[in-house]
């Protein structure tokens, strides 16, 4: 095996699965983004679930939020439903694990909150469960999918923001999440004034 083809190889896919991205994801991140800056002018929150991969991408969105992007601002108001283990197993343990996400967004989100729900396969049972439940409390939702869009897409309504990102691959779909989040990050502090 050729280690440093098969290396070129991941890196020329990510490259023009990006390059993809960027033609038909611009236009809903930017919606994305208008909608998370409107949300927390208005003093709402974003909170942010999914799996695996997609739960340290909710994690990052957060931090990013919490701490700060690139620039120094304030902390703006952001949840990750998957960091709190004694929360997530008492509802799986009592309820089910298919709505450990559902459960804290009905406790915690309230009407002008938007929900930010990663899935690569927009099938992720939780992450839909916690659609459900915020559009129940009056939230937003932006799904972050990949492949068919799944249930996930047929999930979300007019009033939401879908970034479903052209690749059947799921690495590739975790990479350019990352790149959508580091985007609305940084379309978040321009909005607010916060960035040059």
């Amino acid at each position: 095996m050729d280690l440093i083809k098969r290396i070129n190889q991941n890196f020329q896919d990510s490259i023009s699965t990006k390059q993809l991205a960027a033609e038909i994801l611009a236009e809903p991140i930017a919606r994305a983004a208008q909608v998370m800056t409107q949300c927390l002018l208005s003093g709402g929150k974003i909170l942010s679930c999914g799996n695996g991969g997609s739960a340290g991408d909710a994690q990052h969105f957060s931090s990013e939020m919490l701490n700060r992007f690139e620039i120094e601002r304030p902390g703006l108001p952001a949840i990750a439903l998957t960091t709190d283990s004694s929360t997530i197993t008492s509802i799986a343990n009592d309820y089910s694990y298919e709505q450990i996400f559902s459960k804290q967004v009905t406790a915690l989100g309230q009407h002008g909150d938007i929900l930010l729900a990663i899935s690569t396969s927009g099938n992720s049972v939780n992450v839909n469960r916690a659609i459900q439940a915020a559009h129940v409390r009056d939230m937003l939702v932006v799904g972050l999918s990949g492949k068919q869009g799944g249930e996930l897409g047929a999930l979300l309504s007019t009033n939401d923001v879908e970034i479903r990102v052209p690749s059947d691959s799921t690495a590739r779909i975790q990479e350019v999440h990352l790149l959508t989040i580091h985007c609305i990050c940084d379309l978040i502090d321009h909005q607010l004034g916060l960035a040059g």
